[in-house]
C-alpha cells in the first residue's frame, strides 16, 4: 500500500504535527514570552522552601523531554540528573533565564525531530523509559511529555502573572 494512503502513516504524521505545534508554537512561545517579562532574580526565586523556581522548572522540563523523547524514544544515552534539576539555586555561575530558555528550546526542537522520524511501528513499540521503571509505548511517551510539559508550563505562566501582575496576553503572540 502507498504510504500516502496508509492510515497508520497518516496518524504518525498527525502525532508529529500536533507535538510540534503544542510544544514549539504554543508552549515554548508562551514560556519565551514569560521569561522575557522577568528578571533573573525573579526566574530563580522560590516562592516557598518546598517550591521550585521557574529556573528549576525550565531545567526539569529540559531533563524530562531529553529523557523521554531524545533518549527513550530516540535512542540517545540517558544522562539525566533529575535531583540536580530541583536542587539548583540562584548563585553566580548559574545560567541566566535566557540561557535556560535557549537550552530548553534546543532540547524541544531536537525532540520534535525525533518524534517526526517515528514510524507507526515505532510509535506502537514498547520502550523502557527511566531505566525500565516506566515502560510505555512511543505514543504513550509522546502523550506523557505533552501532559507533563503542559502542567509545568502552566506553573510558569501562573508564577509570571504573580510576579508581574500583568495579563500575559497569549492570544496576541
Amino acid at each position: 500500500m502507498n504510504d500516502e494512503r496508509d492510515p497508520a502513516v497518516g496518524l504518525a504524521r498527525e502525532i508529529a504535527c500536533v507535538f510540534r505545534r503544542r510544544m514549539l508554537d504554543e508552549a515554548m512561545q508562551r514560556i519565551r514570552h514569560c521569561v522575557s517579562m522577568l528578571t533573573d532574580v525573579q526566574i530563580w526565586h522560590r516562592p516557598a522552601a518546598n517550591c521550585n523556581s521557574i529556573a528549576n522548572l525550565l531545567l526539569h522540563l529540559q531533563g524530562n523531554v531529553r529523557q523521554w523523547i531524545i533518549a527513550g524514544l530516540g535512542g540517545a544515552a540517558d544522562q539525566r540528573d533529575r535531583p540536580a534539576e530541583f536542587a539548583a539555586q540562584a548563585s553566580t555561575g548559574q545560567p541566566s533565564g535566557r540561557q535556560l530558555l535557549e537550552q530548553l528550546e534546543a532540547t524541544v526542537r531536537a525532540a520534535v525531530d525525533v518524534v517526526e522520524r517515528q514510524t507507526p511501528a515505532a510509535l506502537l513499540a514498547s520502550y523502557p523509559f527511566q531505566q525500565g521503571k516506566f515502560p510505555d509505548t512511543g505514543v504513550g511517551c509522546v502523550l506523557h511529555v505533552l501532559e507533563h510539559f503542559s502542567g509545568h508550563a502552566f506553573q510558569i505562566y501562573d508564577r509570571t502573572k504573580q510576579a508581574t501582575g500583568k495579563d500575559l496576553r497569549f492570544y496576541d503572540l
